[in-house]
């Protein structure tokens, strides 16, 4: 299994011949240059999309025309999106769970908003989620855009991640310090990557915090597009 960071909140996983891409911002994205699009989305096989604000959303329906694959998210937005946009869409919700090819996809809480600009305000196309991937031995919870939230508790409960992969950069969402309490109040993880940090100068820039506050987890802080291995 392997984990590759693609700028800011995007990640892609390559998990049991399949190769999922959550939220994968490329159209000015300042961390993923333009010459490496094609790099960091060569061989998808499904879109993941958490929410709708425009550094998760921007480039799902681009991508999934170009690449014939299918976009994964909430019913109610999957469902518009087959029918006005004609690709394929995956359509669930909170508490359910798909089979990806051999990877088992968990719909799981989030706390913050989605929603896309439009000329007359904010246009609220469902609401915000977090998943957790289990395949090869492993449970990743990626937290997406989210503040610390009691349901942490029953998502480790019934799933046990191993991995988490929790936006940290604050401001929008938790900081380091808020993801270091969620991991020792919640989770017992091994890994933890940080992501949805560094990208502007208003979010956090270093996860030196989650090294201090959580000696017992493998904090590893991703490189972009250096893939990082489990076993």
């Amino acid at each position: 299994m392997i984990i590759k960071w693609l700028g800011h909140g995007s990640f892609r996983y390559e998990i049991a011949g399949q190769v999922l891409l959550v939220d994968p911002w490329l159209t000015g994205n300042p961390t993923l240059p333009e010459e490496r699009h094609e790099e960091a989305t060569a061989g998808a096989t499904h879109i993941l999309l958490t929410h709708c604000h425009f550094d998760h959303v921007a480039d799902v329906l681009p991508l999934a025309k170009k690449l014939g694959i299918p976009v994964v998210g909430q019913y109610d937005l999957m469902g518009y999106w087959a029918d006005s946009e004609g690709i394929e869409t995956v359509g669930f919700n909170k508490g359910g769970t798909v089979d990806l090819g051999g990877v088992k996809v968990t719909m799981v809480n989030a706390l913050h908003s989605s929603s896309f600009g439009h000329d007359d305000g904010p246009y609220v196309p469902g609401t915000e989620c977090g998943f957790v991937l289990e395949g090869e031995g492993h449970s990743i919870y990626h937290s997406g855009d989210t503040e610390v939230m009691a349901d942490m508790q029953i998502i480790n409960d019934l799933h046990a991640p191993d991995i988490g992969v929790l936006s940290a950069g604050g401001h929008f969402t938790m900081d380091m310090r808020r993801v270091a309490y969620a991991a020792n109040k919640f989770f017992n993880f091994k890994t933890l990557i940080p992501g949805h940090y560094g990208t502007f100068p208003i979010l956090e820039q270093s996860a030196e915090l989650l090294v201090r506050e959580l000696p017992d987890v493998k904090i590893i802080e991703p490189d972009l597009l250096e893939p990082i291995h489990f076993t």
